[in-house]
């Protein structure tokens, strides 16, 4: 068993429940994947649930100003260069990218200091179709 070749110095307690959590909710998972059209039938909770967060990612103006930004450059955008055109400070930039980020709307690239942002196409090409309808609708 691995408990008794610990060495003194580690908390048994702690390490019990460090390696108690699984490791696939270690993994990182992209909410994209579960968005949804509204207007389909039979919606998951775990799609209604993945569409409201998204819906809750976007839900600041500040949020869509950036991916309208994003959206009109032909190429990845630093971070630092959307202060300006924003009229935030660049802690304020930093948590609405990350917020983006984290609902799997943008992607990221480092380049040395740097972190440079782009929409993740899958995102837009799903997004584009989270609110169809079903027949009928407009």
């Amino acid at each position: 068993m691995i408990v008794d070749t610990l060495p003194p110095d580690i908390d048994i307690c702690q390490y019990m429940r460090v390696t108690a959590t699984p490791i696939a909710v270690l993994e990182p998972t992209s909410p994209v994947a579960c968005f949804a059209p509204v207007g389909d039938g039979g919606l998951s909770d775990a799609e209604a649930a993945a569409t409201a967060d998204l819906f809750k990612a976007l839900a600041d103006p500040a949020r869509v100003r950036i991916l309208n930004v994003l959206a009109t450059q032909t190429d990845a955008v630093c971070g630092c260069d959307l202060e300006a055109p924003l009229g935030l400070s660049q802690p304020t930039v930093s948590f609405h990218l990350k917020k983006l980020h984290d609902a799997g709307v943008l992607d990221r690239e480092k380049r040395g200091v740097w972190v440079y942002y782009s929409l993740n196409a899958e995102a837009v090409r799903r997004l584009s179709g989270v609110l169809a309808f079903g027949k009928g609708r407009r």
